[in-house]
């Protein structure tokens, strides 16, 4: 279960905000989240709380479902898990 109450769905186009982010993204919020290294793009849907420390290095970070992290291109290798993006919040 997610902390919105849903049933996590690891290949839905979903994401965790951090709980040290400021403002927190509201259950729901649609943000359009671009990979910088290469351009693709997608919109996923806040739908969960994560326990992972915002740092400068991290500033807004989310914690995408392997399904949209793959959609991306980033790589489920535990060593690679990390890509940097842009992010757009919808609503």
């Amino acid at each position: 279960m997610t902390a919105s109450g849903e049933v996590f769905d690891n290949n839905a186009d979903t994401a965790a905000t951090s709980l040290s982010r400021q403002p927190q993204l509201p259950f729901g919020t649609r943000v359009q989240v671009t990979n910088v290294a290469n351009g693709r793009s997608l919109v996923v849907r806040i739908n969960d709380r994560g326990t992972f420390v915002q740092t400068s290095q991290e500033p807004k970070c989310l914690d995408l479902t392997d399904g949209a992290f793959d959609r991306l291109g980033g790589s489920l290798n535990p060593d690679a898990g990390h890509i940097v993006v842009t992010q757009t919040v919808l609503n």
